[in-house]
């Protein structure tokens, strides 16, 4: 292993490609990941915020999606872009661009007068933030020592798990106490200051390879693909689906446009994404692997919050606060993480990680209608344990056998993958709870008759008592509402937990994958993959 990382580190100093380092290295960390902490934090936020946001413009939540769906439409159109750019524009000046992009376009969210110009605001915030994640990652890996490699991860993990999963904590601290507006406010001082920290600490990326030609059939095909699939994910519920005919439509071209992306930028000589280092077993392995970890963390992200406001009453905040406890698992394995990766075999650290996250998904699936706030405690101090084991190593694993040069190219395309996962499970994992509440209605509804004698008592009951205050005729319906409610609540409840209980299933399943992964690589020379 000290072979290894010697030679990565004089790899690493005699590279043409990156001057050498001049500030410390937790000063870069810190350049880097704080606009990209504070990136995470403002989308997670939003999401909690949504019931404000409509009222606040007399919208309705369908309307006020687009809030959520322009802004991932913009930022998963420009994170495969981030080696191309970087390249294009040199890292300093791509740094202070897309941070000032973004801060632009947390003025106009927080200021804006009507829904449309909301939209607006997080299209450009989205275009600002959405380099910010892979180019962060790139960073780190370059600049770390091999041997570091653990810490420089744990640093990312911290940014990227951590302040998503306190996102929906601070939306709705903000939503409960003050205006929504706040969520953006913050973002502007910290984007006036990091770009002064970028222009102060972050090396310039020399000898960089400035692209020829522009490929703009590339590009035009995936923007095409990507504002088709998210428009898709984010509309098909609420349309039906494929009963829908421009619904069926936008997926036919979304379909279309990926399978002619793909073969383009393969074929291309001068392809915007060099799409070939999926070659690469450790970074198509671990991409998978990656993109899955979030398909299960943006599930019980999405649910758990969804099911405590709308079957158990609770407000944003407190909602927010029951992912509080896998932020604090969080932190404290990122302190041990760094020394873990350097003496445990990777491969059981990402394996154990599913583990935890299966059973803590499955936990999930023991949810009533009689559960205290604490019961959700332990599962997501499980499930921030299970995070951090499989997304540090996964990060290093991922990419470390990658050229240098292909470094940002391969982030942009690991987190692309990731972002796309994290829309498809958010649109389908609400659409499984409204299906599978729908069936579980069709097979409860038979306890609702008038052959069932418990129920007959029950509702005989009820209504006696509603008949101080109501006629015989309107205390009967009433009773019979509210038993149907009932019936409807429970019918939701089972579909949360057969949605837990299927990802419970993918995590244990992921468990074996692990070991397809090499630890035992050697350090690539600046050789692009072809």
């Amino acid at each position: 292993m000290s072979t290894i990382a010697e030679a990565q580190a004089h790899n690493q100093m005699s590279s043409p490609a990156y001057r050498k380092q001049e500030a410390p290295l937790w000063l870069v960390a810190f350049t880097i990941l704080l606009p990209t902490s504070f990136a995470m934090l403002a989308t997670s936020a939003t999401n909690v915020a949504m019931p404000h946001i409509a009222g606040f413009f007399g919208s309705t939540l369908d309307e006020a999606n687009w809030v959520i769906t322009s802004y991932m439409i913009a930022n998963a159109i420009l994170i495969p872009l981030t080696g191309w750019l970087e390249n294009l524009m040199g890292r300093v000046m791509f740094l202070k661009v897309f941070l000032t992009i973004f801060t632009i376009g947390s003025v106009i969210c927080a200021f804006a007068s009507n829904l449309n110009i909301l939209v607006l605001g997080r299209i450009v915030q989205g275009i600002g933030g959405g380099p910010m994640m892979p180019i962060s990652q790139a960073i780190l890996l370059a600049a770390f020592p091999f041997e570091k490699r653990g810490q420089a991860m744990a640093l990312f993990g911290f940014s990227v798990m951590v302040f998503s999963i306190l996102g929906p904590t601070f939306g709705g601290f903000i939503v409960d106490n003050s205006s929504w507006q706040w969520i953006y406010l913050v973002n502007i001082p910290v984007g006036i200051f990091s770009v002064i920290l970028v222009h102060c600490n972050v090396a310039e990326l020399e000898n960089r390879k400035i692209p020829e030609k522009v490929d703009f059939v590339g590009l035009i095909s995936l923007v095409l693909w990507l504002l088709t699939m998210q428009i898709v994910l984010d509309k098909g519920e609420q349309f039906g689906w494929f009963d829908c005919t421009w619904i069926t439509v936008l997926a036919s071209i979304s379909l279309f446009s990926f399978v002619f992306f793909i073969v383009w930028e393969l074929e291309n000589k001068n392809a915007i994404v060099n799409l070939r280092v999926f070659k690469d077993k450790n970074f198509f392995i671990g991409t998978v692997l990656g993109a899955s970890v979030n398909m299960i963390i943006y599930v019980t992200i999405v649910l758990l919050p969804k099911f405590l406001q709308s079957l158990m009453g609770y407000t944003a905040m407190l909602s927010g606060m029951s992912l509080a406890p896998r932020v604090l698992s969080c932190i404290v394995m990122l302190f041990i993480i760094g020394k873990m990766v350097e003496k445990i075999d990777n491969r059981i650290l990402v394996s154990v990680g599913f583990v935890f996250l299966g059973i803590s998904t499955f936990m999930y699936s023991n949810l009533n209608l009689q559960i205290s706030f604490s019961y959700v405690v332990i599962p997501n101090i499980l499930m921030g344990i299970g995070v951090i084991l499989v997304f540090i190593p996964i990060s290093a694993l991922c990419l470390g056998t990658l050229p240098k040069s292909e470094l940002s190219n391969g982030a942009g395309l690991h987190s692309l993958s990731k972002c796309v996962m994290t829309a498809f499970v958010i649109s389908m994992s609400s659409t499984l709870v409204t299906r599978l509440s729908q069936l579980h209605q069709t097979y409860l509804v038979k306890n609702l008759s008038n052959f069932n004698t418990i129920y007959q008592t029950h509702l005989s009951a009820t209504a006696h008592k509603l008949m101080a205050t109501l006629s015989a005729p309107d205390a009967a319906a009433r009773a019979g509402g509210y038993f149907y409610t009932q019936l409807q609540h429970q019918a939701r409840l089972m579909s949360f937990v057969d949605v837990f209980e299927a990802f419970a299933l993918i995590a244990f399943c992921l468990v074996p994958l692990a070991f397809f992964l090499n630890v035992n690589f050697k350090p690539k020379t600046e050789n692009k993959i072809d």
